[in-house]
């Protein structure tokens, strides 16, 4: 037995090349640094930083429920699930690279019959029963992996499980991202419902005033119609964002996978104001080879290289072992006295000589999936470039924009204020406090959009830049022995 045992270690030593291209990490296709222009902000070098989603969503309600779409959504657990198989898939895999010990144990017994001719013309019968016993422990058919056929397949196997659990950290900062920006949507159409309502609330008033002064034959009947248009849109404008927001919340406990408490939902956009923390500044464009989904995609380049080494194996021959060691007695008290003790070790080759060229192509076919899966890594990172170059520059006017936006709001609601009083008092006509009125309307929604575009922002560039995967998550690709 030890005999076999040294033979079979001795074959899988030899097994320690592959013909697997060295892989290197390729050049990213995209810029190095990120743009510059009057629409960024202003760029100072920055060591990479680790950010986590409660740095930048403070609000306790918001984190409350990124914890429960967390341990609820049900793509997460999917992905969760792919990694458990990926996982057994490389175990597997990475099994055959050693030989399935057995052992077996048999009895068997044997009875023959003989009839004999005796001198007098008679017959005699007899029978003779025979026993035997034998028992074995050994492998047959290891695949000598001289070529390394099932260590490139292994190592594909491993780097698909790297890629599993990279892509649920993908699934899991999308996640993170769309329930944050669900919240703030909610927030957002809320507020805007709640300036339809006091829109509505006002322009109640106006027809009533309106009215009063048409039966008093101090206004004309137009005044009261232009008062009432406004009041009716306001109304639609109600009912419709009741839908909204019906819809909004709906969305968001789909992400969440479960119902969310009255108490953790934001009552308005501007309750969000001051939760919110900032992206750091003037991170260096390397940072995207840490995205999850980046990561993802160049294991899985990492994983089609391997399979390669593996297809250029299969030009060569197939080399097994089959070792055996046991004993075998006809008595089982002495079968195993050392004396009845038996061994064998075998080996076969095999070499296709014609597959109407299906290793061929089989080559080409993982040289194909290999420039797919580069030109995927390569778009990978363009998309996030893309992406976080976008943010920024929202990110470098936002705040100006928002400025100009809450002044022009303060001045509409100073005009509207002044023109209502001037009709009241008889000194100029309805109409200019219509306009004001509907200035002021149109001021209100614009600003709480931009309040949205703000917040929203800080989800983009969270996502854009990795989430929390802005620690370092990819270690540098292996070289791969030869």
């Amino acid at each position: 037995m030890r005999r076999a045992l040294a033979v079979a270690l001795s074959a899988t030593a030899l097994a320690g090349c592959t013909l697997e291209p060295a892989y290197v990490r390729p050049t990213p296709a995209a810029p190095q640094t990120w743009p510059v222009g009057a629409a960024y902000p202003a760029a100072s070098p920055a060591p990479l930083p680790a950010v986590g989603y409660r740095d930048i969503f403070k609000d306790p309600h918001l984190q409350a429920i990124i914890d429960q779409a967390l341990a609820n959504n049900q793509d997460l657990q999917i992905a969760m699930a792919n990694v458990t198989i990926a996982r057994s898939q490389y175990r597997i895999q990475r099994a055959q690279l050693l030989p399935t010990i057995a052992a077996t144990a048999g009895a068997a017994e044997t009875y023959v019959k003989s009839t004999a001719s005796q001198s007098n013309g008679t017959t005699s019968t007899q029978g003779n029963t025979a026993r035997s016993y034998d028992a074995n422990i050994g492998f047959s058919a290891f695949e000598i992996d001289l070529f390394g056929r099932v260590r490139s397949l292994s190592h594909a196997a491993q780097q698909l499980y790297f890629a599993s659990e990279a892509g649920v950290r993908a699934a899991r900062l999308t996640l993170v991202a769309e329930v944050a920006a669900a919240y703030l949507t909610l927030a957002t159409d809320r507020s805007l419902l709640a300036i339809a309502v006091g829109t509505e609330a006002s322009n109640v008033k106006s027809v009533a005033l309106t009215r009063a002064r048409l039966t008093a034959g101090v206004a004309p009947r137009t005044d009261l119609r232009q008062a009432e248009t406004l009041l009716e849109q306001a109304k639609s404008d109600r009912a419709a964002l009741t839908t909204i927001v019906a819809k909004d919340r709906n969305a968001l406990e789909l992400l969440v996978g479960a119902p969310v408490h009255d108490v953790d939902l934001p009552a308005s956009i501007e309750s969000v104001d001051g939760l919110l923390g900032e992206v750091p500044a003037g991170l260096d464009s390397r940072i995207l080879l840490r995205r999850p989904d980046v990561v993802e995609a160049e294991y899985r380049l990492q994983a089609a290289n391997a399979q390669i080494g593996a297809a250029r194996a299969n030009f060569f021959p197939t080399i097994s072992l089959t070792a055996l060691a046991g004993a075998a007695s006809p008595a089982l008290g002495a079968l195993f006295n050392g004396s009845n003790s038996k061994w064998s070790v075998s080996g076969s080759g095999a070499q296709t000589l014609f597959a109407g060229g299906a290793n061929f192509a089989n080559l080409a076919l993982t040289k194909g999936q290999r420039d797919l899966a580069l030109a995927q890594y390569q778009l990978a990172i363009q998309t996030a470039f893309r992406e976080v170059a976008d943010g920024l520059a929202r990110r470098g006017t936002i705040d100006d924009q928002l400025s100009a936006q809450t002044s022009l709001e303060a001045a509409a609601s100073d005009n509207y204020m002044l023109a209502d009083a001037r009709y009241r008092q008889g000194v100029d006509p309805y109409l200019n406090s219509l306009i004001a009125q509907r200035t002021l309307y149109s001021a209100q929604q614009t600003l709480t959009a931009t309040r949205f575009l703000k917040a929203d922002n800080l989800v983009t560039l969270y996502s854009a830049l990795g989430g929390d995967q802005l620690i370092d998550a990819m270690p540098p690709p292996k070289t791969v022995r030869r």
